[in-house]
């Protein structure tokens, strides 16, 4: 079983770099806190919603002292439109002030150390480690999870769970640039209630037992 889904990661891993050569993360960022912070926003909400956001915000408080010495409720007022804004400032505050009194205002390069921090799931961490330190990474959002079902790489709706099957089947190089293109993938062509089954580029293993 492991050896079929094996083969059906490559096939998919290859199918879908066809189809998207060139991917990257869909939020904007410049320094290493912003991207944590930005992932953080991106919970409930969409990147094109935080990309709006986070220009002002990171004006306002551009390092990590800043937002560790910040009022919650004005972080709040910045980040209103993103939803559960309040819990989201709260979070960014504290998560801001570990990072300048614990790590000397460094973002941690582990997935283990970044979990330590306010707000912070393996979600995100496995975000920051792979894409600001080069680390294997599984990034294993809603898109993420729902395709990997809908094609059979992996089963359940628990993210930890579905990262623990695509780290068992998935070259460790893969896996952040697959999970980004899943992500355009499910945006583009495999949306959770009307996806273009006859324009996908997986339409000929998808759900089917390699």
């Amino acid at each position: 079983m492991k050896n079929n889904k094996k083969l059906l990661a490559e096939k998919v891993i290859e199918s879908l770099k066809t189809e998207y050569p060139q991917v990257k993360c869909a939020l904007t960022f410049e320094k290493p806190h912003e991207l944590l912070i930005a992932t953080r926003l991106s919970a409930q909400c969409t990147d094109v919603r935080v990309n709006k956001v986070t220009p002002a915000l990171f004006e306002r408080f551009p390092e990590i002292k800043d937002f560790a010495e910040a009022d919650e409720e004005e972080v709040a007022e910045y980040i209103r439109s993103c939803g559960l804004f309040q819990t989201k400032a709260r979070d960014i505050v504290k998560m801001c002030t570990q990072l300048h009194e614990d790590y000397g205002d460094v973002v941690p390069d582990t997935v283990e150390e970044l979990t330590k921090l306010a707000g912070v799931g393996r979600k995100t961490a496995n975000l920051v480690a792979g894409m600001l330190y080069g680390k294997t990474a599984f990034v294993c959002d809603t898109h993420v999870i729902r395709l990997t079902n809908r094609i059979g790489m992996a089963e359940g709706k628990d993210a930890v769970k579905v990262e623990k099957q695509l780290r068992e089947t998935v070259p460790p190089e893969e896996g952040l640039e697959l999970c980004h293109r899943l992500v355009w993938h499910g945006r583009l062509v495999c949306s959770a209630r009307k996806p273009l089954c006859e324009s996908c580029c997986l339409k000929d293993i998808c759900g089917k037992k390699m």
